[in-house]
């Protein structure tokens, strides 16, 4: 015997969330959340949520809120990264952001325009809308989510919405 086979048991234990399943079904849509959201590293933010999904997945009463604890989690680690790199900038030279060529591929043409109207709302603007209208959540689960009222969550939306509409007007 060569190589020593590892694999961890397929079947999930009893009360555990099945989280490799939630993994393929999702890791995509949740890169492209936290991409949305303005992550500097999309990958890693959706990689880290579900570590700790699975650090947490005994835990949960509802194997039914693992999803809704991986986008939380997607949307609290892009805020706390924000706030991290705000810190970081007050503290160095500003520099020179350039996009990357990873970043430069997934962004096509003709939603440039979008991207950067939504890249300029406020953050929690910008979740509302990402989780509104690309993700298509309720709003009680938006506000399940961002952890604020439903009530909130509207106001969010509409206002980022009037932003949008407002950074928009004419360049269409």
């Amino acid at each position: 015997m060569g190589m020593t086979d590892v694999r961890r048991p397929s079947a999930p234990e009893t009360g555990a969330v099945p989280v490799s399943a939630l993994f393929q079904a999702r890791y995509p849509e949740l890169v492209r959340l936290a991409d949305l959201l303005g992550a500097d590293d999309p990958e890693d933010i959706a990689q880290e949520a579900f570590a700790r999904l699975i650090r947490r997945q005994r835990a949960l009463r509802d194997t039914g809120a693992a999803l809704a604890y991986v986008r939380s989690t997607v949307c609290n680690l892009v805020r706390n990264r924000r706030r991290h790199l705000r810190v970081v900038r007050l503290r160095t030279p500003a520099g020179h952001d350039e996009d990357s060529c990873e970043q430069a591929v997934m962004l096509r043409e003709d939603h440039r325009e979008l991207l950067a109207a939504l890249a300029a709302l406020p953050p929690r603007r910008r979740e509302a809308i990402v989780l509104r209208y690309w993700l298509g959540l309720s709003e009680r689960e938006m506000a399940a989510v961002m952890g604020v009222s439903a009530g909130t969550v509207k106001s969010l939306v509409s206002r980022g919405l009037d932003a949008l509409g407002q950074a928009l007007e004419g360049k269409v």
